[in-house]
Protein backbone atom coordinates (compact mmCIF):
# COMPACT_ATOMS: atom_id res chain seq x y z
CA UNK A 1 0.00 0.00 0.00
CA UNK A 2 1.42 3.21 -0.96
CA UNK A 3 0.48 7.15 -1.60
CA UNK A 4 -0.66 6.84 -5.07
CA UNK A 5 -3.03 3.60 -4.68
CA UNK A 6 -4.32 5.40 -1.57
CA UNK A 7 -4.79 8.15 -4.06
CA UNK A 8 -6.42 6.63 -7.03
CA UNK A 9 -8.94 4.96 -4.61
CA UNK A 10 -9.89 7.91 -3.00
CA UNK A 11 -10.23 9.84 -6.63
CA UNK A 12 -12.79 6.43 -7.62
CA UNK A 13 -14.61 6.99 -4.38
CA UNK A 14 -15.39 10.74 -6.05
CA UNK A 15 -15.67 10.12 -9.88
CA UNK A 16 -17.18 6.89 -9.99
CA UNK A 17 -15.36 4.91 -13.01
CA UNK A 18 -11.68 4.13 -13.51
CA UNK A 19 -11.82 6.05 -16.51
CA UNK A 20 -12.44 9.09 -14.87
CA UNK A 21 -9.63 9.09 -12.76
CA UNK A 22 -7.59 8.16 -14.93
CA UNK A 23 -8.23 10.96 -17.11
CA UNK A 24 -7.60 13.33 -13.49
CA UNK A 25 -4.83 12.02 -13.08
CA UNK A 26 -3.26 11.51 -16.69
CA UNK A 27 -2.72 8.09 -17.01
CA UNK A 28 -3.86 5.50 -18.83
CA UNK A 29 -7.44 3.51 -17.48
CA UNK A 30 -5.02 -0.14 -17.50
CA UNK A 31 -2.48 1.40 -15.37
CA UNK A 32 -5.22 2.76 -12.78
CA UNK A 33 -6.55 -0.89 -12.77
CA UNK A 34 -3.13 -2.08 -12.22
CA UNK A 35 -2.83 0.18 -9.57
CA UNK A 36 -6.39 -1.03 -7.59
CA UNK A 37 -5.10 -5.19 -8.10
CA UNK A 38 -1.86 -4.37 -6.29
CA UNK A 39 -3.58 -2.24 -3.65
CA UNK A 40 -6.31 -4.87 -2.97
CA UNK A 41 -3.59 -7.79 -2.73
CA UNK A 42 -2.72 -6.08 0.16
CA UNK A 43 -6.26 -5.38 2.09
CA UNK A 44 -7.59 -9.23 3.11
CA UNK A 45 -11.18 -8.03 1.68
CA UNK A 46 -13.03 -6.73 -1.23
CA UNK A 47 -12.47 -2.90 -2.08
CA UNK A 48 -14.06 -2.62 -4.95
CA UNK A 49 -17.34 -4.16 -6.65
CA UNK A 50 -18.68 -3.79 -9.63
CA UNK A 51 -22.45 -2.16 -10.22
CA UNK A 52 -23.46 -2.58 -13.60
CA UNK A 53 -20.36 -1.16 -16.19
CA UNK A 54 -18.79 0.62 -13.46
CA UNK A 55 -16.56 0.13 -10.29
CA UNK A 56 -17.41 1.09 -7.19
CA UNK A 57 -16.04 0.93 -3.23
CA UNK A 58 -17.69 -1.35 -0.87
CA UNK A 59 -17.88 -0.19 2.93
CA UNK A 60 -14.04 -1.30 3.60
CA UNK A 61 -13.11 0.65 0.58
CA UNK A 62 -14.72 3.52 1.32
CA UNK A 63 -13.41 3.12 5.18
CA UNK A 64 -9.59 3.18 3.69
CA UNK A 65 -10.36 6.18 0.68
CA UNK A 66 -11.43 8.07 4.34
CA UNK A 67 -8.24 6.97 5.77
CA UNK A 68 -6.21 8.46 2.55
CA UNK A 69 -7.18 12.15 3.20
CA UNK A 70 -5.69 11.77 6.66
CA UNK A 71 -2.84 10.38 5.23
CA UNK A 72 -2.90 12.83 2.30
CA UNK A 73 -2.38 15.59 4.92
CA UNK A 74 0.16 14.44 7.14
CA UNK A 75 2.45 14.17 4.01
CA UNK A 76 1.45 17.74 2.88
CA UNK A 77 2.20 18.75 6.39
CA UNK A 78 5.13 17.23 6.18
CA UNK A 79 6.27 18.73 2.76
CA UNK A 80 5.27 22.24 3.80
CA UNK A 81 7.01 22.08 7.03
CA UNK A 82 10.30 24.23 6.69
CA UNK A 83 8.25 26.63 4.96
CA UNK A 84 5.83 27.07 7.68
CA UNK A 85 8.69 27.01 10.10
CA UNK A 86 10.24 29.90 8.15
CA UNK A 87 6.84 31.78 8.38
CA UNK A 88 7.31 32.39 4.21
CA UNK A 89 4.66 32.09 1.79
CA UNK A 90 4.64 29.55 -0.01
CA UNK A 91 4.28 30.31 -4.01
CA UNK A 92 1.11 30.32 -5.74
CA UNK A 93 -2.37 30.06 -4.43
CA UNK A 94 -5.47 29.17 -7.26
CA UNK A 95 -8.92 30.31 -6.34
CA UNK A 96 -11.94 29.74 -8.03
CA UNK A 97 -15.78 30.80 -7.85
CA UNK A 98 -18.52 30.93 -8.94
CA UNK A 99 -19.69 34.67 -11.08
CA UNK A 100 -21.32 36.85 -8.52
CA UNK A 101 -18.65 35.87 -5.80
CA UNK A 102 -16.01 36.42 -8.20
CA UNK A 103 -17.22 39.88 -8.90
CA UNK A 104 -17.61 40.40 -4.76
CA UNK A 105 -14.50 38.66 -3.40
CA UNK A 106 -11.50 39.09 -6.37
CA UNK A 107 -11.13 42.78 -6.28
CA UNK A 108 -10.97 42.42 -2.48
CA UNK A 109 -8.18 39.43 -2.63
CA UNK A 110 -5.88 41.30 -5.23
CA UNK A 111 -6.40 44.40 -3.34
CA UNK A 112 -5.74 42.82 0.03
CA UNK A 113 -2.72 40.45 -0.98
CA UNK A 114 -0.54 43.15 -3.18
CA UNK A 115 2.88 43.39 -3.24
CA UNK A 116 5.61 40.82 -2.71
CA UNK A 117 5.45 39.39 0.50
CA UNK A 118 2.44 37.94 -0.29
CA UNK A 119 1.31 34.90 -2.26
CA UNK A 120 0.52 34.95 -5.85
CA UNK A 121 -2.99 34.47 -6.98
CA UNK A 122 -4.44 32.48 -9.96
CA UNK A 123 -8.17 33.32 -10.10
CA UNK A 124 -10.49 31.38 -12.41
CA UNK A 125 -14.08 31.88 -12.41
CA UNK A 126 -16.43 28.91 -12.59
CA UNK A 127 -19.76 28.46 -12.98
CA UNK A 128 -21.23 25.55 -12.54
CA UNK A 129 -24.19 23.35 -10.98
CA UNK A 130 -24.35 22.69 -7.06
CA UNK A 131 -23.13 18.99 -7.39
CA UNK A 132 -20.06 19.52 -9.14
CA UNK A 133 -18.31 22.10 -7.01
CA UNK A 134 -16.88 20.00 -4.92
CA UNK A 135 -15.14 18.30 -7.68
CA UNK A 136 -13.17 21.71 -8.47
CA UNK A 137 -11.26 20.99 -4.86
CA UNK A 138 -9.07 18.94 -7.56
CA UNK A 139 -7.78 22.02 -9.95
CA UNK A 140 -7.97 24.62 -7.29
CA UNK A 141 -6.47 25.13 -3.42
CA UNK A 142 -9.58 27.16 -2.53
CA UNK A 143 -13.11 27.11 -4.30
CA UNK A 144 -16.28 29.83 -3.70
CA UNK A 145 -19.20 27.68 -3.94
CA UNK A 146 -23.04 28.86 -3.36
CA UNK A 147 -25.86 26.36 -1.81
CA UNK A 148 -29.00 27.37 -0.28
CA UNK A 149 -29.70 27.51 3.87
CA UNK A 150 -31.49 24.02 3.76
CA UNK A 151 -29.43 22.44 1.12
CA UNK A 152 -27.91 19.25 2.05
CA UNK A 153 -23.82 19.69 3.58
CA UNK A 154 -21.23 19.36 1.47
CA UNK A 155 -19.43 15.80 1.19
CA UNK A 156 -17.23 15.25 4.36
CA UNK A 157 -14.48 14.32 1.31
CA UNK A 158 -14.18 18.33 1.01
CA UNK A 159 -13.61 20.85 3.77
CA UNK A 160 -16.16 23.95 3.79
CA UNK A 161 -16.32 27.10 5.46
CA UNK A 162 -19.11 29.82 5.50
CA UNK A 163 -17.88 33.04 4.25
CA UNK A 164 -21.41 34.57 4.24
CA UNK A 165 -25.28 33.79 4.90
CA UNK A 166 -26.36 36.14 1.88
CA UNK A 167 -29.91 36.97 1.57
CA UNK A 168 -31.90 36.38 -1.86
CA UNK A 169 -34.08 39.41 -2.74
CA UNK A 170 -36.60 40.31 -5.28
CA UNK A 171 -35.24 42.34 -7.91
CA UNK A 172 -37.96 44.29 -10.19
CA UNK A 173 -37.82 47.55 -12.02
CA UNK A 174 -37.55 50.86 -9.94
CA UNK A 175 -40.43 51.97 -11.49
CA UNK A 176 -43.06 48.81 -11.18
CA UNK A 177 -45.72 48.95 -9.13
CA UNK A 178 -44.50 46.97 -6.34
CA UNK A 179 -41.43 49.11 -5.84
CA UNK A 180 -43.13 51.03 -3.24
CA UNK A 181 -43.75 48.01 -0.99
CA UNK A 182 -40.97 47.31 1.60
CA UNK A 183 -42.07 43.69 1.54
CA UNK A 184 -42.60 41.30 -0.55
CA UNK A 185 -44.88 38.00 -0.32
CA UNK A 186 -44.69 35.26 -2.89
CA UNK A 187 -49.02 36.06 -4.03
CA UNK A 188 -47.42 39.28 -5.14
CA UNK A 189 -44.43 38.45 -7.11
CA UNK A 190 -46.40 35.23 -8.09
CA UNK A 191 -48.17 36.25 -11.48
CA UNK A 192 -45.15 38.39 -13.02
CA UNK A 193 -42.99 36.98 -15.47
CA UNK A 194 -39.82 35.54 -13.97
CA UNK A 195 -35.95 35.28 -14.87
CA UNK A 196 -34.57 32.53 -12.87
CA UNK A 197 -31.03 30.21 -13.40
CA UNK A 198 -30.73 27.31 -15.00
CA UNK A 199 -31.98 24.03 -13.61
CA UNK A 200 -29.77 22.31 -11.00
CA UNK A 201 -28.23 26.15 -9.52
CA UNK A 202 -29.25 27.12 -6.23
CA UNK A 203 -31.62 29.76 -6.64
CA UNK A 204 -34.01 27.09 -8.74
CA UNK A 205 -34.98 25.95 -4.99
CA UNK A 206 -36.03 29.22 -3.53
CA UNK A 207 -37.94 29.72 -7.07
CA UNK A 208 -40.16 26.40 -6.84
CA UNK A 209 -40.48 27.38 -3.00
CA UNK A 210 -42.41 30.94 -4.00
CA UNK A 211 -44.28 28.69 -6.66
CA UNK A 212 -45.48 26.41 -3.59
CA UNK A 213 -46.46 29.37 -1.38
CA UNK A 214 -48.50 31.04 -3.79
CA UNK A 215 -50.46 27.78 -5.32
CA UNK A 216 -49.67 28.87 -8.93
CA UNK A 217 -47.02 28.03 -10.97
CA UNK A 218 -44.54 30.89 -12.16
CA UNK A 219 -44.54 32.06 -16.18
CA UNK A 220 -40.27 31.55 -16.24
CA UNK A 221 -39.41 33.52 -19.27
CA UNK A 222 -35.70 33.52 -19.49
CA UNK A 223 -33.05 31.71 -17.90
CA UNK A 224 -29.72 33.49 -17.40
CA UNK A 225 -27.18 32.50 -14.83
CA UNK A 226 -24.83 35.65 -14.64
CA UNK A 227 -26.88 38.14 -12.49
CA UNK A 228 -25.16 41.05 -14.38
CA UNK A 229 -27.11 40.02 -17.47
CA UNK A 230 -30.17 39.46 -14.70
CA UNK A 231 -30.00 43.02 -13.57
CA UNK A 232 -30.23 44.56 -17.34
CA UNK A 233 -32.63 42.33 -18.41
CA UNK A 234 -34.89 43.25 -15.11
CA UNK A 235 -34.27 46.87 -16.01
CA UNK A 236 -35.43 46.64 -19.47
CA UNK A 237 -38.68 45.46 -18.02
CA UNK A 238 -38.01 41.42 -18.94
CA UNK A 239 -39.27 40.15 -15.81
CA UNK A 240 -38.72 39.85 -12.30
CA UNK A 241 -35.82 38.16 -10.46
CA UNK A 242 -33.91 36.27 -7.81
CA UNK A 243 -31.27 38.20 -7.13
CA UNK A 244 -28.27 38.41 -3.57
CA UNK A 245 -28.48 41.17 -1.77
CA UNK A 246 -24.59 41.64 -1.09
CA UNK A 247 -22.30 40.46 -4.28
CA UNK A 248 -23.84 41.91 -7.01
CA UNK A 249 -23.21 45.80 -8.11
CA UNK A 250 -26.24 47.77 -8.07
CA UNK A 251 -28.37 48.89 -10.95
CA UNK A 252 -29.46 52.61 -11.35
CA UNK A 253 -32.67 50.97 -12.54
CA UNK A 254 -33.35 48.19 -10.24
CA UNK A 255 -34.31 48.31 -7.15
CA UNK A 256 -34.36 45.09 -4.60
CA UNK A 257 -37.05 44.60 -1.99
CA UNK A 258 -37.31 41.67 0.56
CA UNK A 259 -38.89 38.29 0.32
CA UNK A 260 -41.38 37.59 3.04
CA UNK A 261 -42.97 34.06 4.02
CA UNK A 262 -40.27 32.01 1.76
CA UNK A 263 -36.35 31.41 3.83
CA UNK A 264 -34.41 32.96 0.47
CA UNK A 265 -30.81 33.17 1.72
CA UNK A 266 -27.96 31.48 0.21
CA UNK A 267 -24.79 30.31 1.82
CA UNK A 268 -21.05 31.45 0.47
CA UNK A 269 -19.03 28.25 1.42
CA UNK A 270 -15.09 28.00 0.61
CA UNK A 271 -13.94 24.24 -0.09
CA UNK A 272 -10.74 22.82 -0.18
CA UNK A 273 -9.33 19.70 0.05
CA UNK A 274 -7.57 19.05 3.72
CA UNK A 275 -4.27 18.44 2.56
CA UNK A 276 -4.51 21.96 1.00
CA UNK A 277 -4.30 23.99 4.12
CA UNK A 278 -0.69 22.42 5.29
CA UNK A 279 0.70 25.41 3.16
CA UNK A 280 1.24 28.92 4.94
CA UNK A 281 -0.10 30.63 1.74
CA UNK A 282 -3.57 28.90 1.56
CA UNK A 283 -3.97 29.86 5.17
CA UNK A 284 -2.88 33.50 4.08
CA UNK A 285 -5.36 33.54 0.97
CA UNK A 286 -8.02 31.79 3.04
CA UNK A 287 -7.85 34.08 5.82
CA UNK A 288 -7.95 37.49 3.63
CA UNK A 289 -11.19 36.05 1.99
CA UNK A 290 -12.81 36.04 5.62
CA UNK A 291 -11.86 39.75 5.98
CA UNK A 292 -13.43 39.83 2.57
CA UNK A 293 -16.72 38.60 3.50
CA UNK A 294 -16.96 40.30 6.76
CA UNK A 295 -16.34 43.77 4.41
CA UNK A 296 -18.54 42.83 1.91
CA UNK A 297 -21.48 42.16 4.36
CA UNK A 298 -20.55 45.87 5.94
CA UNK A 299 -21.82 47.55 2.66
CA UNK A 300 -25.38 46.71 3.70
CA UNK A 301 -26.79 50.13 4.89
Amino acid sequence: MDERQLRILRELGDLGSVSAVAEALHVTPSAISQQLRLLQRAIPVPLTERAGRRVVLTDAGQTLAAAAIEVESALARARHAITDFAKQPDGGVSVAAFHSAASAFFPLLLRGLAGPDHPRLALADEDVAQDRFPALTRDYDLVLAHRLDHAPPWPRTVTSTTLLREPLDIALPADHRLASKPLLTPRDVADEPWITVHDGFPVMATIEAISSVANRRLDIVHRINEFAVVAEAVAAGGGLALMPRWTTRAHPDVVLRPLRGVHARRHIDVLHRPERTARLAVRTVLAELHRAAAAIQRRDP
